[in-house]
């Protein structure tokens, strides 16, 4: 016998004649055996059919940089999902960017619209954060507080996004081991002592405190790879960095 399928196929079992019998006997039985199952949250993925809420919460983040004339304000609103269950969590939902200068408006507009669009859309966003911070300006970089390098003033908007990622748990910043610590204190004293000479003495009262350098790094440290920022110096022939511990020899 032919039997037209008009439905697309989605599966397949294969159903042998003494198993016909069994669930024709299970629906007489279920009515009897059915006990209302405990409600439980739903959980709720994000997807491009999420409506907007009434309500978001957010974050506001400055960005002041020799290229512009005035701060920018990167703004950041998540949505709350699956409220008031242990899976709540918080997703980047839209951004904005507003400030004085209008000479940039056309492209600012045109990137929140689009990152915006990205975070509805759900799924794994954290790579808008390191696509935007690989971004370089042909005419160069500049150096924000605390000596951190940024090629651009895209890369600072991706930094902006990744630092709210880092706040609402979406990035996990590995924490850097004691030992590690230790060991960039050690290279950094003695990288100050033998700068210093003979003023070795006064740098741990002046470090004690608090009276330290806008970076909190050498004069003389330059650009670390690792992690942009202004730290990297010569010791014993060696490259190292005073942030994060990158060193050329291992």
């Amino acid at each position: 016998m032919a039997i037209k399928i008009e439905k697309k196929i989605k599966g397949y079992a294969v159903v042998k004649p003494e198993d016909k019998a069994a669930p024709a006997a299970a629906p007489a039985a279920a009515p009897k055996a059915a006990k209302p199952e405990p409600k439980q949250a739903e959980v709720i993925q994000m997807h491009e059919s999420v409506e907007r809420p009434e309500t978001l919460v957010g974050s506001t983040f400055k960005i002041k940089s020799p290229l512009f004339e005035h701060a920018l304000y990167v703004t950041i609103n998540d949505i709350v999902l699956n409220q008031g269950t242990p899976h709540e969590l918080r997703r980047p939902f839209e951004i904005f960017i507003n400030s004085k200068n209008m000479d940039h408006f056309q492209w600012i507009v045109a990137l929140t619209r689009i990152i915006s669009a990205v975070f509805r859309k759900g799924g794994d966003v954290t790579f808008l954060a390191e696509e935007m911070k690989a971004v370089f300006d042909p005419r160069g970089g500049y150096f924000k507080s605390g000596g951190v390098y940024m090629p651009s003033i895209v890369a600072e908007i991706g930094a902006v996004i990744e630092q709210h990622m880092k706040n609402i748990g979406l990035i996990h910043d590995p924490e850097m081991d004691e030992s590690t610590r230790k060991l960039i204190a050690e290279k950094r004293a003695a990288y100050e002592q033998a700068a210093s000479g003979k003023k070795a003495e006064a740098a741990p009262a002046a470090e004690a405190s608090g009276e330290a350098s806008a970076g909190g790094f050498p004069p003389g440290a330059t650009l670390c790879a690792k992690c942009n920022t202004q730290a990297l110096v010569l010791m014993d022939g060696c490259q190292t960095c005073l942030n994060c511990g990158y060193s050329k020899c291992g």
